[in-house]
């Protein structure tokens, strides 16, 4: 969809449920949701446990509920920030000092934490991991955000739902080679996101990676972070290698285009679901036929 079909779909950005429809970031819920899918699909053994109660309980919870959790703390905490940053202007909402965000910031963790019982070890861990680097990402006393290569670091965390999935269907970890590659590739797609808020950053007195780096050896940092991830994931398969060789190749894209940065931000959705797609496609592939 684009920015305006969004708008359109939602309800009106005055209402309650509009405002907090906008500030968990529409755009980006399958950020989040999408390793979900991954993991579920690369975990199963059969069509059945696809679908299975916690596979879609997990799904649902990551869709929505855990992107409120995570952008919510992070709007609270930076709500001085934001009054400088031109992405609150069209595309994202202002936070405006009320008690609904905080309350909903509670409730959408204290959800994630009913996950508990019903998950393996691995997957527990992964899940108090997703819940507490969330919270000090953009919270005291960590802050990670305002640490350079801390906040790019700690952004591994998206990829902690999709292990969360992959544990609960098969009762144990993913590879550590998957898990350490979606690190690397979720490190390098948060730090490009961090790029069109170098100057609002610098202005607010945030230092970040990208404000350390400057935009141009920022593109570099995040093509090695994805190199680096094409090369882990190689040792599960060359087929993953592949599927994230893409997103250095896309960079590089970028740059030689001299594609503007806060134009190119947002693209990577729609890549992001494209690849997802393909990984997903691959595992069901590979469970019906092979």
């Amino acid at each position: 969809m684009t920015d305006h079909a969004i708008d359109r779909v939602l309800p009106s950005e005055a209402t309650p449920s509009g405002y907090v429809l906008r500030m968990s970031r529409p755009r980006f819920w399958f950020y989040l949701a999408g390793p979900v899918i991954v993991g579920v699909a690369y975990a199963a053994e059969a069509p059945a446990e696809l679908f299975g109660l916690l596979s879609v309980a997990l799904f649902a919870y990551f869709l929505l509920p855990a992107n409120v959790f995570l952008y919510g703390v992070n709007d609270v905490f930076d709500a001085d920030i934001d009054e400088a940053n031109p992405k609150k202007d069209d595309r994202e909402v202002r936070y405006q000092g009320d008690r609904l965000v905080p309350a909903l910031v509670v409730l959408t963790g204290l959800a994630g934490l009913l996950f508990l019982p019903t998950l393996p070890t691995a997957g527990a861990v992964a899940m108090v991991g997703f819940l507490l680097l969330a919270v000090e990402y953009s919270a005291p006393p960590l802050r990670f955000k305002t640490t350079p290569f801390l906040d790019s670091l700690s952004n591994g965390l998206y990829v902690l739902p999709g292990v969360v999935a992959y544990a609960a269907v098969a009762g144990s970890a993913p590879p550590l080679a998957a898990v350490v590659g979606g690190w690397l590739w979720a490190m390098g797609m948060h730090t490009f996101s961090a790029i069109p808020d170098i100057e609002p950053d610098r202005e607010a007195g945030i230092e970040t990676t990208a404000t350390y780096l400057g935009e141009s050896r920022t593109y570099a940092y995040c093509a090695a972070c994805w190199l680096a991830a094409a090369a882990v994931f190689a040792t599960v398969h060359p087929f993953f290698a592949a599927v994230l060789g893409v997103y250095p190749v896309f960079v590089a894209g970028i740059v030689a285009a001299d594609v503007a940065v806060d134009r190119a931000y947002w693209w990577f959705p729609a890549l992001n679901t494209a690849a997802g797609m393909v990984l997903t496609l691959a595992a069901l592939w590979v469970m019906l036929y092979a």
